[in-house]
């Protein structure tokens, strides 16, 4: 997929509206950083980018992971 932004601002609001941490996915999910890195080993969620401690999703696949109650 290939995105293009007029403007730096255009691209920090995606990255904004689009990436979130490994925080916020424990955040959204309300689980633990243990229970986040088990989904990545298990292949059930894929990281954007990673350094030793933490991570970037895609908002939309830690959105899919919700359970409705």
């Amino acid at each position: 997929m290939k995105y293009e932004f007029e403007s730096e601002k255009d691209l920090i609001l995606f990255i904004i509206d689009n990436i979130v941490t490994t925080r916020e996915a424990m955040e959204i999910l309300g689980c633990s950083r243990q229970n986040i890195d088990d989904l990545i080993k298990r292949g059930k969620l894929t990281p954007v980018k990673k350094w030793d401690r933490d991570k970037l999703f895609w908002k939309s696949d830690i959105m899919k992971r919700i359970k409705p109650i």
